[in-house]
């Protein structure tokens, strides 16, 4: 019920940019009958880790292939905050995406973008403002939005602002609208014996409140807060399609959806195609400039901020470094899979491990142990669970983690001493995940 009551703070008596199916969707489940979950998105495609021409790696809140193409994948309901909710709880914020355009526009290792969309849109609130940074990026490098699968309301208003539209043969793009949804529940109310009493101060304090029909006042009001969003939606659809799409031609749509050619011969997209062409076109197109995904490369990292080897920063040799990172190399190429060296990379490259010897042996440590477990998830769990060392204890964490890599048997702990990287908390999870697999 409390789930119920946030959703519906979110979306009654608010303008949103969805299709009507979805508002109706909404309405049912505010009225407890169904669920609803998005799609997660792809993540088959590019790396989240990128790395310069000097061997310093860095993570990035998207994908970024090695010839240099941005990948900002958009599915789901969207909501103005929320920063990191995802497709896997069929929502994506604003908040989120806007951080993710921004860091593409600075970063050098991204030549172009691919905004891969499948949503049918969400809150007007935070919606235009999304698109004016599409505008940007698609100003400074070639940003391509693709219907694949739909990109109708909000989310069409984010891929309005790009270089181009591409829609694959069964997308569905379009339904340049708003609604807004009110439910009355005055009848169920009565009959149910219930008489609620609003108790405020300001004449308009509970306009549209869900326990009393709307005065003829109050639906206009609302009206023309509707109408204020569908005059900026148009606006912002003409300011990103100019020609090929002026605010009265989007008018004239009348919040219609259109499917693959037919929203191209409307203007709402340039041409048929999909998310595999555009990929291998820009691909051709860019090559990369000042980093590149390590999805195919295992060098060692650098300091960001002095230049320095990472190993040397966090207080042990270099070579100590090589060592670890090659018997953790080895133990992948014994496992036969390229996968197997990418995660190590990811693993031991992520913010919150890196640099820090301590959780850096940690991961090595978990990461071979636990070859069911992504590079992210390593990463993750060694920085929730393994505190982080302090250099005098970085030799011997680190040379506990690789002499353990390597197969060989760790040295006692120092005298008076108890060992630094608690590993308890790294087997229960590899005997939880052994169980549940």
């Amino acid at each position: 019920m409390t789930s119920l009551i946030h959703i519906a703070d979110r979306v009654l008596n608010r303008p949103l940019l969805v299709t009507r199916d979805k508002a109706q969707v909404v309405l049912s489940v505010l009225a407890g009958r169904i669920g609803v979950n998005a799609p997660e998105a792809s993540r088959f495609e590019g790396s989240s880790i990128v790395e310069d021409d000097n061997g310093a790696r860095r993570s990035v809140p998207y994908r970024v292939t090695r010839e240099g193409v941005g990948i900002v994948t958009i599915t789901g309901s969207l909501v103005n905050r929320g920063a990191w909710v995802g497709a896997s709880s069929g929502l994506t914020s604003y908040e989120g995406i806007g951080y993710q355009l921004k860091t593409a526009l600075a970063d050098p290792s991204v030549q172009s973008v691919i905004l891969d969309l499948h949503s049918p849109g969400g809150e007007a609130v935070g919606a235009f403002e999304v698109a004016a940074l599409v505008r940007d990026l698609a100003a400074r490098k070639r940003t391509v939005a693709i219907v694949n699968g739909m990109a109708a309301s909000a989310a069409y208003a984010i891929a309005s602002g790009a270089t181009e539209i591409v829609t694959t043969e069964t997308g569905v793009s379009g339904s340049i609208g708003v609604v807004l949804l009110h439910a009355d529940f005055s009848r169920q109310l009565d009959r149910e014996g219930i008489t609620p009493t609003l108790i405020h101060a300001g004449a308009h304090k509970v306009d549209g409140n869900p326990f009393e029909p709307l005065s003829d006042d109050v639906r206009e009001d609302l009206q023309a807060e509707v109408n204020a969003f569908y005059d900026a939606f148009l606006a912002t659809v003409a300011k990103g399609r100019g020609n090929r799409l002026t605010a009265a031609a989007a008018r004239k749509t009348e919040a219609r959806t259109f499917i693959g050619q037919d929203a191209v011969s409307a203007g709402i997209a340039d041409r048929v195609g999909s998310f595999e062409t555009v990929l291998s076109e820009l691909s051709r197109a860019t090559t990369p400039k000042g980093g590149r995904s390590t999805s195919h490369n295992g060098r060692s990292s650098m300091s960001e901020t002095s230049g320095a080897p990472a190993a040397e920063v966090a207080g042990i040799t270099q070579a100590e470094h090589d060592a670890a990172v090659k018997a953790a190399a080895d133990t992948a190429r014994a496992e036969g899979s390229k996968a197997a060296t990418d995660r190590l990379v990811a693993a031991l490259g992520a913010e919150g491990v890196k640099g820090d010897a301590g959780r850096m042996a940690a991961a090595l440590d978990l990461a071979v142990k636990s070859p069911g477990m992504s590079g992210e998830d390593v990463a993750t769990f060694v920085a929730a669970n393994v505190a982080s060392s302090g250099k005098a204890d970085a030799h011997a964490d680190y040379e506990a983690a690789r002499l353990a890599a390597s197969g060989q048997s760790q040295p006692a702990p120092r005298a008076g001493k108890k060992a630094s990287i608690d590993t308890s908390g790294i087997y229960a999870a590899r005997r939880k995940q052994s169980q549940e697999g």
